[in-house]
């Protein structure tokens, strides 16, 4: 059974002491104990603070979003080994606000996450189709398409997970019902066993990402290819965050 997977994408917010009272109300309803991995995603200058907010616990610590070079003359960029020596375990890239909201390319996106899987890094690569592209029965093309811009069977899927997120579900208040997630991730979990092979393809995890909350979660999460949620504005509180990561503990008891 793949291991439940809860991550926070933060976005563009807090400050740090805002961060700091967020991560203390997520440490104090958060039992270590439950089967479940659990990882933040801070933006960049709340990295290292926040690394130090969880050590010793079992939350990991994932960034937003990297650049595909080492190192070099790029400004206002961060490299992978720049987010593995931060503490990182995660780095997500594709986002549909990085897609759409940055142009971020095809090329661009495969270099990416390269990069950050040759670094050490689990990616989080994320796919999801606008609300006309569902409307016009294209939402398989698009996730195929979003799939083989950036995975391929060189890579290490051991340090891959997908993220379905449908950009008319993401910030919207509307989400997927289960059947919905479940027919996507059924077809992507499809198609990973013709990028890899069907063995690799059972043990990767995808997520399902777009207004999940506490109370729609329990439904999410009982999907049998729904592996965990990227968890947006649910996840800047902490209340609402720990009872989305029980509610994945208790699919997984």
């Amino acid at each position: 059974m793949r291991r439940k997977l809860i991550a926070g994408n933060w976005k563009m917010h807090n400050t740090l002491a805002e961060a700091r009272a967020l991560m203390k109300g997520i440490r104090e309803r958060f039992d270590g104990s439950w089967p479940v991995d659990v990882a933040v995603c801070p933006p960049f200058t709340l990295l290292y603070p926040m690394g130090k907010e969880i050590d010793g616990t079992p939350i990991k610590l994932g960034a937003q979003n990297c650049h595909y070079e080492p190192q070099g003359a790029f400004t206002g960029e961060i490299s992978p080994p720049m987010l593995k020596a931060a503490g990182c375990a995660y780095v997500i890239i594709g986002h549909s606000e990085r897609r759409h909201g940055f142009g971020e390319t095809r090329e661009l996106l495969r270099r990416k996450v390269a990069a950050a899987l040759s670094a050490g890094l689990e990616v989080i690569y994320c796919l999801g189709e606008t609300l006309e592209e569902r409307r016009a029965a294209r939402t398989q093309n698009v996730v195929s398409r979003q799939l083989d811009e950036a995975i391929h069977a060189d890579l290490d899927s051991a340090k891959l997970v997908l993220a379905y997120e449908p950009v008319w579900a993401i910030g919207t208040g509307q989400q997927a019902t289960p059947e919905q997630a479940q027919e996507v991730h059924a077809y992507l979990r499809g198609r990973l066993a013709s990028i890899f092979d069907s063995r690799r393809a059972a043990g990767l995890r995808i997520l399902y990402g777009g207004s999940v909350k506490a109370g729609n979660a329990d439904g999410l999460l009982r999907c049998p290819d729904v592996d965990g949620a990227l968890v947006g504005g649910a996840c800047l509180d902490a209340a609402e965050f720990a009872a989305i990561i029980s509610a994945a503990a208790a699919v997984s008891a």
